[in-house]
């Protein structure tokens, strides 16, 4: 009985999936969203174009694999200067 009773708080105390999911998704635009505006080198227009590297992270949140995307966006604002955003 204390058994379940335990599996059952740990259970509630932890966030669903989708919601991590859902943070991670939302933190990733974050980061992308300051890498495009911000980093990268002077594209054909006069205005900033990601780099490969960054455009390969973007892409990788953009298919779900913010763990892959994430690491690489937030060393690319660090390297530049940037604060990150919270989490």
């Amino acid at each position: 009985m204390i058994r379940h009773l335990l599996v059952l708080i740990v259970s509630a105390a932890l966030p669903p999936p989708a919601v991590a999911q859902t943070d991670d998704a939302s933190y990733c635009a974050q980061l992308a969203a300051l890498a495009v505006r911000y980093t990268g080198s002077a594209g054909g227009q006069g205005g900033l174009a990601p780099d490969f590297t960054t455009i390969g992270a973007i892409n990788d949140c953009k298919a779900g694999k913010y763990a892959a995307g994430i690491p690489v966006l937030e060393r690319l604002l660090r390297n530049n200067g940037f604060t990150l955003p919270k989490r």
